[in-house]
């Protein structure tokens, strides 16, 4: 038997964690887009990303991972405004992207910066 506050406990333990990996997913993310607008000389709007979806995917050894697609908007250098995103394997940032506006996207991958 278990003790009566044990599941409770447990289950808040479980949400902290997801709460915890959530964020520094998304604080990676974040980090990348700023890095990468900065680069491309575009202004990374709110300076915020928004997350769109998760999904599984296998990462670069094989294991299934906890994928998550996030949002984000920026000016360009003639202040107009674009959208983009950036992919994640579980907490690794694999892809970003800044949307053009003739519907293509300028695609960036770890390491080939």
């Amino acid at each position: 038997m278990t003790p009566p506050g044990l599941l409770p406990l447990t289950l808040l333990a479980a949400l902290a964690m997801a709460w915890w990996v959530n964020l520094r997913a998304r604080a990676a993310a974040l980090g990348r887009c700023r890095r990468v607008c900065t680069r491309r000389g575009v202004t990374l709007l709110d300076d915020t990303v928004a997350l769109e979806r998760y999904y599984l995917v296998r990462d670069a050894t094989g294991r299934l991972r906890l994928g998550r697609v996030y949002r984000f908007e920026f000016n360009g250098p003639e202040q107009e405004r674009g959208r983009g995103w950036v992919r994640l394997a579980g907490p690794v940032v694999v892809a970003v992207a800044l949307e053009r506006a003739d519907g293509g996207a300028d695609v960036e991958h770890p390491g080939t910066e």
